[in-house]
């Protein structure tokens, strides 16, 4: 990248940095063009010539917050936790995120929120399944997901249990989230059975093969 490149780059993460904290703290309608170029030491016509109107900035700003989070996925996944680990972070970090969005980031007027929605589900197709994909993957390979379970059935548990600790999480305290994590994943993995009941199940059935 060109020195021009690296102060665009420079540029556009400073207006996504302010425009993530002004829109996650006032609303999009309460923020203007103005506020945002001014703590983000850029003109106005930057903003307008990087993202044509507020609207695109609102969503491009979206975009670049759940790229970063995406990353420190794959950095999880990456790591070297077990893979109970790994998805316990993951999901913890997930329902943080999802909570985060709907109490602290309003949305745009329903004029607009239908193009933001399919640019939020053309993002999942083609970020957040891959990711997905990887995860599962991994998953066979450790042996702690079933290798004839599909993505999409992989998928929608991780979701539902996501979603749980995300009902979890607006009405308990964060400590309590953390001790009850444990329990959530022996539950994620192992079901109602149990990992000590299951592994104490399969010797018993290996042992009446002989």
């Amino acid at each position: 990248m060109d020195g021009f490149g690296r102060r665009k780059q420079k540029k556009m993460e400073q207006i996504y940095s302010v425009s993530f904290e002004l829109f996650s703290k006032h609303g999009f309608q309460k923020v203007s063009v103005n506020e945002i170029a001014h703590k983000a030491k850029v003109s106005p016509a930057t903003i307008y010539n990087y993202f044509g109107t507020k609207e695109q900035l609102y969503a491009d700003t979206l975009m670049d917050w759940m790229d970063k989070q995406l990353v420190l996925y794959d950095n999880i996944l990456d790591s070297e936790l077990s893979f109970p680990e790994k998805t316990k972070e993951i999901m913890l970090l997930e329902a943080k995120n999802l909570n985060m969005l709907a109490d602290e980031f309003p949305k745009v007027p329903s004029s607009e929120w239908s193009g933001l929605m399919q640019m939020m589900e053309s993002y999942s197709e083609q970020k957040v399944v891959r990711f997905f994909e990887k995860f599962v993957a991994l998953g066979k390979q450790e042996g702690y997901i079933h290798k004839g379970q599909t993505e999409e059935m992989s998928m929608r548990y991780f979701t539902m249990f996501k979603n749980e600790i995300g009902r979890h999480w607006e009405s308990s305290t964060q400590e309590h989230i953390t001790r009850s994590m444990d329990q959530l994943m022996e539950l994620f993995f192992y079901g109602l059975v149990g990992q000590v009941q299951k592994q104490k199940h399969a010797e018993e059935q290996n042992g009446s093969t002989f």
